[in-house]
């Protein structure tokens, strides 16, 4: 796994999570919505999306849903990362596709452990 895809609408948190897996090995895209994210996903699949939860055009609910809908969609790892964190959130998450989720704040140490979570060896 070698490529990751940044979904968020705050180019400071595309920086910051950018920064970290291209710390972790990663060659990174972004997208400041769900719509242009899944531009780029029709281009080229990535291994890896870091998803925002609120976004405009197409928030991270429906990427995620349309994502896994998509020819190859099935196959990137998806960390939905937002400030949300009642348990129905995270089931909505989930049930849209997610593999993991992601607190903001989030740190390096908290990606990779959520990495490893869903079989990433980093």
């Amino acid at each position: 796994m070698n490529t990751a895809l940044i979904v968020d609408d705050s180019k400071v948190v595309r920086r910051f999570a950018r920064n970290i897996l291209e710390g972790l090995g990663f060659t990174c895209r972004e997208a400041a919505d769900g719509a242009e994210a899944l531009t780029a996903c029709r281009t080229a699949m990535p291994d890896l999306v870091l998803l925002d939860w609120e976004m405009p055009v197409l928030d991270g609910l429906g990427f995620a849903t349309a994502l896994r809908a998509e020819p190859g969609g099935d196959k990137p790892k998806v960390l939905f990362c937002t400030t949300h964190n009642d348990i129905t959130y995270i089931q909505r998450a989930l049930a849209a596709g997610s593999d993991e989720y992601v607190m903001k704040p989030f740190d390096r140490e908290i990606i990779e452990l959520k990495l490893r979570n869903v079989g990433v060896d980093v």
